[in-house]
């Protein structure tokens, strides 16, 4: 933005009236100028009255409510870079470190299981308030506990042997308190799910689902910038009980908010619903499409990334510091939303099986570069713009996902979906750092890069055009079955 410096005396307005026309500006007394100014002011509020949607206390709440769930989410990531260059500190290796995030995560695994408790099994008569308290209190909870002690930086390390199918004995790096981690994650995985239901059984009677989910994600964007400017700073002096207090206030927030703001009737198990959608879970397992886009989010997701490997890369390698490198992912952040503005429209225009063979190339033109990333300068590049490109392949993966989705069931088999990827993401990254370890930087890249070219070759069985259609079909039958029932209560 240009800045234009001005006369403070008097100001020259352009009227939209004969003078104006003419290319003449009309010099106003102070005293006009101040009652323009008020008359501006006066519109402009009166424009972002009628621009808010959330018109009653209770949606204004409630907006409120899922914003802080959401920032909440955003925050527990905050700590992650602290836990990282800690533990780095401590003698482990990328791959164990990595270790610590993968059973962390698991958590966000099961997010389906959730929603069928809370949906079919009340508890105390609640199938919303009671689990939203007892989730969020447990994730403050688990956040204090980590801030009151140094168990991550102080405790115990142990080595758990597993035998795995094909791969064979695989060695996991357990530090203590990564249970309490895996513990604030549980709780806050489930108030997840249990935001998304309140946002839907909300949102769609009174039609601001969108609007209630444009709060959701601002938050967590915001969140997200947040974490790499503050977890910097945090990572930097070492103040890991620090980010574990920051992190631990939002979720008490939503829980006292929780007890505030959510009103909820009593209700009792429904074993006939809860039969019925067994049914439809049973019936949706055999689409074979649901399945072929599950394996097709699972290997893209898969593909070996950097994950905590890269921290070790750019610290021991590049030199950076924790602040330039918390710094780094704000920006990524930041281009991530520029990334969600490009893709909204291109959704529209293009048909989604061009726009995945699309990123899919993105993905390896943005791979490849990382063996550019070489100071300070690249590293601000590549991460800003693979920000960009990481948030439309990301939207992508998400609209293949939802429209594949079977009917009656879509919300279930939605989240399940997220755990394929979500699973998908974390495994990568624990791959990842173990590549980095045994290979080094440049042979990762690499890898990275064929794994996601070799995504191209499942695109074909995907049928992601014939996903399309049907998705297509649907939304026209709902739309013309809402047309009928609103010309029936017409009459």
């Amino acid at each position: 933005m240009v800045g234009v410096a001005r006369d403070t005396r008097e100001t020259a307005i352009l009227d939209g009236d004969d003078e104006a026309a003419g290319g003449r500006a009309v010099v106003r007394t102070d005293g006009q100028h101040a009652a323009f100014k008020g008359i501006m002011a006066t519109a402009m509020f009166g424009w972002l009255v009628r621009l808010n949607p959330f018109k009653t206390p209770d949606t204004q709440r409630l907006a409120v409510l899922f914003g802080v769930v959401y920032f909440a989410q955003g925050m527990w990531y905050l700590p992650n870079q602290t836990i990282t260059i800690v533990l780095k500190e401590r003698g482990l290796s990328a791959g164990q470190v990595a270790d610590f995030f993968l059973i962390s995560t698991v958590p966000w695994l099961v997010k389906p299981l959730y929603g069928l408790i809370s949906d079919f099994v009340p508890l105390f008569g609640r199938r919303r308030k009671s689990y939203f308290l007892v989730t969020s209190g447990l994730a403050a909870l688990a956040g204090l506990l980590l801030a009151s002690g140094s168990p991550i930086s102080d405790g115990t390390i142990e080595t758990l042997g597993v035998t795995l199918p094909i791969v064979g004995t695989v060695s996991f790096t357990l530090v203590a308190g990564v249970w309490l981690f895996t513990l604030m994650a549980l709780g806050l995985a489930f108030t997840d799910v249990l935001v998304d239901a309140m946002m839907v059984e909300n949102g769609r009677p009174r039609g601001l689902t969108g609007a209630f989910q444009s709060v959701q994600w601002a938050c967590i964007t915001v969140a997200s910038v947040l974490v790499g400017v503050v977890g910097g700073r945090l990572a930097e002096t070492r103040s890991l009980r620090a980010a574990f207090l920051l992190a631990a206030c939002f979720p008490m927030i939503s829980m006292l908010m929780g007890l505030l703001v959510v009103r909820e009737p009593r209700t009792t198990f429904d074993r006939e619903a809860f039969r019925e959608t067994l049914g439809a879970i049973r019936e949706a397992l055999a689409h074979r499409d649901m399945w072929l886009v599950a394996c097709f989010i699972l290997f893209w997701t898969f593909s070996p990334s950097f994950g905590p490997a890269f921290l070790y890369y750019q610290t021991d390698t590049l030199g950076f510091s924790q602040q330039f490198i918390g710094t780094l992912g704000s920006l990524s952040a930041i281009a991530g939303v520029i990334g969600a503005a490009i893709y909204a429209p291109i959704s529209r225009r293009f048909p989604l099986k061009r726009i995945v063979n699309a990123v899919i190339g993105l993905g390896v033109a943005g791979t490849l570069a990382y063996l550019l990333y070489r100071g300070a300068a690249s590293a601000l590049m590549i991460d800003t713009v693979f920000g960009c490109v990481g948030m439309i392949t990301q939207l992508a993966l998400l609209d293949l996902a939802a429209k594949s989705c079977p009917k009656r069931v879509e919300a279930t088999f939605f989240a399940l979906l997220m755990s394929f990827y979500n699973g998908g993401s974390q495994l990568s990254q624990n791959l990842g750092a173990r590549l980095y370890d045994n290979f080094g930087y440049t042979p990762l890249v690499l890898i990275s890069t064929a794994f996601t070219a070799a995504a191209w070759l499942l695109v074909p069985l995907v049928r992601i055009d014939r996903i399309e259609a049907r998705a297509r079909e649907e939304a026209r039958a709902r739309e013309a079955a809402a047309a009928a029932s609103q010309s029936v209560a017409a009459r």
